[in-house]
């Protein structure tokens, strides 16, 4: 498929702008009344890995060959040395000083992620129950198919997940070995589970539980937004905290709303809002070419006067050098763990992306 039917496709589908972090809210014309979902002392996220896949080229290639964007997530046979894995540790302090540790998404290569979670102890996290519970931002491979290294140590594991799922999901969560064709018809690999989910499942809708929102704890807000996405996926889970006397930090797996989106989301349904901060992934230059609209979202940005804003993964490294000249607050990284088996070869130049092994404390 030449670039421009890729494109089409994008269009079509209507996730051209839930690419490039511009999306539209659905199912929210109708006034809310201002919710106070409690507050928390503060919040830290630690980067697990940010490194979803190692090669852009390669990963567009694999749609573009296979179907284009529309395609099923799950017929592409996708390349297993270029697949790594979203996520991250958050440790909410809640207003009494204890500390509650949530577990945002599950990555992508078996391989990967538990090379990851070896690194950051995360098994011992999970056996304990001192991760209480997993947040599923959405269902695309590189924040889902990795399910298996999470589950292994804590099959029972309750798990917050968009109520948009397809078969495949779900087989794949009781307990599956999945494979698609590539072009010569060979049955290839794609991702595996062998430990099958025995816990609690919220599946989230845009309604919420109360309000709009599931309210897991004091300060901390899920909501789902019902948005399509590339590769057949739809809605994403966004975690929201308000940190007592600071305001809200907005929390993403890969932003497919639109960052000014859930920022206005915030502003316009949570009571005494104050913005405060952002974390995630922002999908804007997700491939890293540049189009004028994305100097808006810069301009829209500024405007809500986010105080410290640490982007990495789909945002793109163009995006937030740009951001950060602009005068937005982008938190810059380490890039603290230099020699990982396998890295990103975008985003080594001005840290502008929070990386593997780096935190940040809201």
């Amino acid at each position: 498929m030449e670039r421009r039917r890729f494109l089409k496709s994008l269009a079509a589908m209507g996730v051209a702008t839930s690419l490039t972090g511009t999306g539209a809210l659905t199912r929210e014309a109708h006034a809310r009344k201002k919710v106070d979902f409690g507050q928390v002392k503060d919040v830290r996220i630690d980067v697990l890995s940010e490194t979803s896949w190692f090669d852009n080229d390669n990963l567009k290639k694999h749609i573009v060959d296979y179907g284009g964007a529309m395609t099923n997530q799950y017929t592409i046979p996708w390349d297993w040395d270029n697949a790594g894995g979203y996520m991250a540790l958050i440790t909410v302090t809640e207003l009494d000083g204890k500390k509650r540790k949530i577990l945002l998404d599950s990555g992508w290569n078996n391989d990967w992620v538990d090379y990851i979670y070896e690194m950051n102890h995360i098994p011992e996290m999970l056996k304990s129950g001192e991760i209480e519970f997993m947040v599923l931002s959405h269902w695309h491979l590189d924040h889902y198919w990795g399910i298996e290294s999470t589950l292994k140590h804590n099959p029972n594991i309750t798990i917050y997940a968009p109520e948009t799922y397809y078969p495949e999901d779900m087989k794949l969560l009781k307990g599956a070995h999945l494979t698609a064709k590539n072009k010569e018809g060979k049955e290839v690999h794609i991702c595996k589970n062998d430990v099958p989910h025995t816990g609690k499942m919220v599946l989230c809708k845009p309604d919420g539980e109360k309000d709009g929102i599931y309210n897991p704890m004091p300060g901390v807000a899920i909501k789902d937004f019902d948005v399509p996405i590339l590769l057949r996926v739809r809605g994403e889970n966004v975690l929201y905290f308000n940190v007592k006397d600071k305001g809200i930090v907005t929390v993403t797996g890969c932003c497919h709303p639109g960052i000014l989106s859930l920022f206005s989301y915030a502003r316009k349904n949570f009571k005494g809002y104050k913005p405060y901060g952002c974390y995630g992934g922002l999908h804007i230059t997700l491939f890293e070419t540049w189009d004028p609209k994305f100097d808006d979202i810069i301009k829209g940005v500024k405007a809500f006067k986010i105080q410290r804003l640490a982007c990495n993964h789909c945002t793109g490294w163009i995006w937030a050098e740009k951001a950060a000249a602009a005068g937005v607050p982008v938190v810059k990284g380490t890039n603290k763990y230099k020699t990982y088996a396998k890295q990103s070869s975008v985003a080594t130049g001005s840290n502008a992306f929070l990386t593997n092994g780096d935190h940040i404390v809201f």
